[in-house]
């Protein structure tokens, strides 16, 4: 199996690893519609004799009718699993700290939003609300979602802490709430001090394992360190590895943890599968069987842009039109090519690690690792795995993973992901793929 042209050795600086940022920010922008869980939410609290149970409708949590109707404004009509968890400790009294964990597009969004607009008091013009993001697009996404809600409580007043923003640095701010990225919340809290980072009431940060993965962990710490010992601590995050949840943990004193369970965190309507292939060219034959055996969608992941380009070009040249997204391409460029392959128009997304963070679309059937991710010192990358298989299988519907191995490091990074898991890999024969078709039935 073993071929002497594989692309899998390509040099480091052609990994195309976009930041995890980027593609957050990108499936925010895409997603039309909430992501109903089937999964089971592990429920860990800090002390169990005061039991918090969860609720199946947003009056049950006894919020101000302006709140209420906020929220079914928006198009909800009753709470997502997370939500209907995460909320009752999220609004509870006395305040409690959350560690939470689910699915991207399941609603945490909301979750916090609803927890801090229930929290302000309005008789008391200064900061109550901090809300830290890692960029500036994931700052103005989340922004929105509290002017949706908070869209008939006039009496809040919000501002944004980002690039571009400037106050008076000779006043204090006298905004409830304030949504920015980590740089710019230093300065205002730190530097200046126009923020009293003591009188701050709840603390959220969002997209907790792309904070600490993208490096802002040393601020986390600084403005944790100014924050009242009575402010409510809440992190929220689609995945939390051992690292993510050691530093959350560590922040977070006296926390409750809403997670997904380690065998629940891969998708349970997901077949996976392997096929052996001997050359490069195997591979792209491999790649033409799902599309000519697949009736639905499929996108195929490659570790190097080089490759990408590589496998778009083999099939536009033997007819089999694609569409290719790869990190060169500007956000808005990437948005543009999501858009024409979600409407329909190209049957295949040929992409690399860009994707492998959240996009939904609804009729990806199938998921193909033409190179299994691998960390960077050829590892298994179990968490980008992860994220791959989870663009199918997506709104309860099935799906497969194919994982092409042509090496015997492949298939031990395909063992490793296995092992990890808990979940079965099985052998798919090169020539019948029929199983592609049964699985999306």
């Amino acid at each position: 199996m073993e071929d002497k042209n594989s692309f899998n050795e390509d040099s480091d600086e052609e990994v195309d690893n976009i930041s995890h940022a980027e593609s957050s920010l990108m499936l925010k922008v895409c997603r039309t519609s909430l992501i109903e869980s089937k999964m089971n939410l592990e429920v860990q609290q800090e002390d169990p004799r005061s039991a918090v149970s969860s609720v199946k409708s947003f009056e049950e949590l006894n919020l101000e009718p302006r709140i209420l109707r906020g929220i079914y404004a928006t198009g909800f009509k009753r709470p997502s699993k997370i939500q209907g968890t995460a909320l009752p400790f999220l609004l509870g009294e006395p305040p409690q700290n959350l560690i939470a964990q689910s699915q991207s597009g399941t609603g945490k969004t909301v979750a916090f939003v609803v927890a801090m607009l229930a929290r302000i008091n309005t008789k008391l013009n200064y900061p109550q609300v901090l809300c830290m993001l890692p960029t500036y697009e994931l700052a103005i996404q989340t922004a929105e979602v509290i002017a949706q809600i908070a869209r008939l409580r006039l009496d809040i007043k919000l501002i944004l802490a980002v690039s571009g923003e400037f106050v008076d640095l000779g006043e204090n701010l006298t905004d409830h709430i304030i949504v920015g990225t980590p740089g710019k919340i230093l300065d205002w809290g730190l530097k200046y001090r126009i923020i009293d980072l003591k009188k701050i009431r709840i603390f959220i940060l969002d997209e907790a394992d792309v904070m600490i993965s993208e490096g802002h962990r040393d601020i986390s710490i600084r403005i944790h360190k100014e924050l009242s010992s009575k402010c409510q601590m809440l992190f929220f995050s689609a995945t939390y590895d051992k690292e993510i949840m050691s530093f959350a943990q560590f922040i977070i004193s006296k926390a409750n943890v809403i997670r997904l369970p380690r065998e629940q965190e891969s998708l349970s309507n997901v077949r996976q599968y392997y096929v052996r292939c001997r050359s490069i060219e195997e591979k792209l034959q491999a790649v033409q069987n799902v599309f000519k055996s697949s009736a639905g969608q499929a996108i195929i992941f490659c570790h190097t842009r080089k490759t990408a380009v590589w496998l778009a070009e083999k099939m536009h040249a033997n007819g089999y039109p694609v569409a290719m997204l790869t990190g060169d391409l500007m956000v808005g460029q990437r948005l543009k090519v999501l858009d024409y392959f979600r409407s329909g128009l190209r049957k295949m997304l040929i992409t690399t690690n860009v994707l492998a963070r959240g996009i939904d679309v609804e009729d990806v059937t199938v998921v193909i690792n033409f190179d299994l991710p691998i960390d960077g010192k050829g590892n298994a990358d179990c968490d980008t795995y992860l994220h791959r298989i989870g663009r199918t299988g997506r709104f309860g519907k099935n799906g497969i993973a194919l994982n092409i191995i042509d090496s015997e490091k492949a298939m031990n990074v395909c063992r490793t992901v296995e092992d990890h898991y808990k979940k079965p890999i099985k052998e798919l024969k090169f020539n019948n793929f029929d199983e592609i078709t049964k699985s999306e039935s």
